[in-house]
């Protein structure tokens, strides 16, 4: 049967198991085909990293129903295999897969590929490709969790941070799988080139292999239809990384054509603890310029614990003749902020249309009974709500009082997507009120310097507030971490890395200078 009969095959076979196994439980184990283009892509790109003479021995360590086994035999020539091997854990897919390539010469093993032992030095594999199964931290036990750590520990060389994702083990145990020389591309979550888990994975491929190439893809076109995760692919070679070598940075479009290319020095990357900035970014362009952060302190919104209890609307608070002195005003989602703006009225109050306030009394329960009955028999209701026995509501004393956030006069979205208008997915709020924000937002005060330039020339806060929104999107999306479907997410230190030379050139005198920033994998 001809190869383009059996990815038919296949496709009809995958979507069978899919409808048969419930959502939930695939998105728990991670399992997501991988689309039968891109898996075609990846081995044409294999290929031309391979020598014309070169027989291939593949490994798949999480073959699911064969998508890049059908590549390989698409690509490669029936000679050139000399032979194939896929692990699959679950027998729903794992069975029917090995009755779908059985003649073929694909050795399908039934069982969990990071217990069984690496093969002989002559039997290893010169071409690995894997898109493992992307099972958070948390679905894996904490004795699960030690032990993959000390697997990956004896076969990479590098220790898993706990907050790792499965794919991060899978990644580093696979080097004792590998033949010295040996070709690996892996289709992973982009997240790793960011988040500080990720550390170990980056100098897994810095220092025990040479990285050649990291291809992210365009997180508005999820390469997964039914996983809102952002993909990258990843190739390197097992063999240790030259003394001064480049790696390519690819992004969007496709493997063979991406829309930006760039080469990156191994030094720059091992300097910076944020891989996505690449390519967009040159590593001069990381100069050492005015950031937010050393302008502003940057906060997250306060966390309530229980924002439908303790956030109330005006009327609500009126109904219930509840104590006005005992609540503070508090802005609404950015949603209801469509002018980027909150105004205040003569008490400080913002002039919103969704007027919200915050319980923020630190009484004793049996003062608050006596002094303010009805509010204290809201916090009975609250008891008997559940919201007393809150995780944040248990460690705080008393359980009703919340974080201390001054109102900020500047505030950032903390999530966002692409608007279509402008392609900013994150806005800066200018704060007039006495309103403090909860965690949906990143609250930023002004630092000395600059609040004291504020403070001399009021009319310079609308100016400042116009050159927070002038920044680039590119140099916000630069700093930030995205997820599958466009999804950007931005952290307090994150906003802080972002370059605000133009806001600088308000200050007297000489500017702050960015911090030096060492080695990210300094001992």
């Amino acid at each position: 049967m001809k190869a383009e009969e059996l990815e038919g095959r296949r496709l009809r076979l995958q979507a069978e198991l899919d409808a048969a196994k419930d959502q939930a439980e695939r998105n728990r184990l991670g399992q997501f085909a991988t689309p039968t283009g891109l898996a075609r892509d990846m081995l044409r790109y294999a290929g031309t990293h391979l020598g014309e003479s070169t027989r291939v021995r593949f490994l798949d360590p999480a073959i699911g129903s064969g998508s890049f086994y059908a590549a390989l035999l698409r690509v490669f020539a029936q000679s050139k295999i000399a032979g194939a091997v896929g692990y699959e854990i679950d027998p729903h897919y794992g069975t029917p897969a090995s009755a779908l390539w059985g003649r073929t010469g694909l050795d399908v093993r039934s069982g969990d590929f990071t217990r069984a032992a690496p093969p002989a030095e002559r039997e290893k594999f010169n071409l690995l490709i894997c898109n493992p199964p992307y099972v958070r931290h948390h679905h894996i036990g904490g004795g699960e969790k030690q032990r993959l750590k000390v697997r990956a520990r004896e076969a990479g060389g590098v220790e898993i941070n706990g907050l790792s994702g499965l794919y991060c083990y899978f990644l580093t145990l696979c080097h004792a799988w590998m033949a010295d020389g040996g070709l690996a591309g892996w289709l992973i979550p982009s997240e790793f080139m960011d988040v500080n888990y990720g550390a170990s994975v980056k100098r897994y491929l810095l220092d025990k292999v040479t990285l050649l190439r990291i291809h992210r893809f365009n997180p508005n076109e999820v390469q997964f239809g039914d996983a809102l995760v952002s993909s990258a692919v990843v190739w390197f070679r097992k063999e240790k990384p030259p003394r001064d070598y480049e790696a390519r940075f690819t992004y969007g479009g496709s493997l063979q054509q991406p829309e930006l290319d760039r080469a990156m020095p191994a030094a720059a990357l091992r300097r910076t603890a944020k891989w996505t900035r690449y390519p967009a970014k040159a590593d001069h362009e990381a100069a050492d310029a005015p950031l937010l952060g050393d302008l502003f302190t940057i906060k997250r919104g306060l966390v309530t614990g229980s924002n439908d209890f303790f956030i109330l609307p005006a009327e609500e608070i009126e109904r219930r003749g509840l104590p006005m002195e005992w609540f503070r005003p508090i802005l609404p989602s950015p949603r209801y902020l469509p002018a980027n703006e909150a105004p205040a009225d003569g008490k400080g109050n913002p002039v919103l249309e969704r007027r919200l306030f915050l319980l923020d009394c630190r009484l004793k329960e049996d003062e608050i009974e006596r002094r303010h009955p009805r509010l204290w028999a809201y916090l009975e209701e609250g008891k008997a709500r559940g919201v007393a026995e809150r995780y944040l509501c248990r460690h705080r004393t008393p359980w009703y009082a919340p974080e201390n956030r001054a109102p900020a006069p500047f505030l950032c979205t903390y999530l966002g997507r692409g608007d279509k208008k402008n392609g900013k997915p994150f806005r800066f709020i200018l704060n007039d009120s006495q309103a403090t924000a909860a965690n949906v937002y990143l609250m930023l005060y002004p630092k000395p310097p600059l609040a004291r330039v504020l403070q001399g020339n009021p009319h310079l806060k609308r100016q400042v507030w116009a050159l927070l929104n002038a920044i680039s999107p590119a140099a916000m999306l630069g700093e930030g971490r995205v997820y599958g479907g466009g999804l950007h997410k931005l952290e307090p230190r994150e906003l802080g890395n972002v370059p605000a030379a133009a806001i600088a050139e308000l200050l007297p005198g000489a500017r702050p200078r960015r911090a030096e920033q060492g080695e990210l994998f300094a001992a």
